[in-house]
């Protein structure tokens, strides 16, 4: 087993006894590998290790990324900023959109979702920390945006998602979790169904599955430091 196959054994580890100790099933907790400015050599090792489920957040680095790897058992995940001029590729090729925050955007993947390709699954994503660097809509704004997007044909309104401020320590990095929770336990009781928590990240996975995490999105703990540049083939 190659660096990739270790590294995914150990997080998922993690997960499980991040689980355990919340009391919660280890299989209702999603790993989503982190692969984004990694080559196609990278995501085929860790399917190669059983990983299936991969994100990514540059649109043109992801569609080619998609193409070389050609394997239509992965599941991909759009995770990062998207702009209304990159949605149709976002809509045609990804399995879900996690980073929606605002209804322009969700209602052009609406419209660009070929039919053939069933529901887009899509998370709003919500600015939990109030920096005012950071993409995601507020408190606020979210129960009208969230009910609009639930209204609209080719998408699938699934939950929320949150990159938190980081914080020192277990019980503080588990607030802003914490707080995101509360928020979808809001919206499910306006009726909206919801069963997504996208939240947690290589440095604060335990914190965010304490808090019901149903995706963790892992990238340095899965593949090592970041690379500079993108790798752009299979073998480079």
């Amino acid at each position: 087993m190659g660096a990739i196959g270790e590294n995914l054994q150990a997080v998922r580890a993690r997960i499980a006894a991040a689980a355990q100790a919340a009391g919660r099933d280890s299989s209702s907790i999603g790993l989503l590998a982190v692969s984004k400015t990694f080559g196609a050599e990278a995501v085929v090792a860790a399917s190669a290790a059983g990983q299936r489920a991969f994100g990514e957040s540059y649109v043109q680095e992801a569609i080619d990324k998609i193409a070389q790897v050609g394997d239509p058992g992965i599941e991909w995940h759009f995770i990062g900023p998207l702009q209304s001029n990159k949605t149709r590729p976002v809509a045609e090729h990804f399995d879900w959109v996690h980073s929606v925050s605002s209804l322009k955007i969700a209602r052009r993947l609406s419209e660009q979702r070929p039919p053939s390709r069933g529901a887009l699954s899509v998370c709003l994503q919500v600015n939990v920390s109030g920096e005012s660097t950071k993409a995601g809509v507020s408190e606020a704004e979210l129960p009208d945006l969230a009910a609009a997007v639930a209204t609209l044909p080719g998408l699938r309104l699934r939950g929320l998602m949150a990159i938190p401020a980081p914080a020192e320590g277990f019980d503080a990095q588990r607030l802003p979790f914490a707080r995101l929770a509360r928020m979808r336990d809001r919206l499910v009781a306006t009726g909206l169904s919801l069963d997504t928590l996208s939240m947690g990240m290589s440095d604060d996975l335990e914190a965010a599955v304490a808090e019901g995490a149903t995706w963790v999105r892992v990238g340095t703990a899965i593949f090592g430091a970041r690379p500079s540049a993108t790798i752009g083939t299979i073998g480079a």
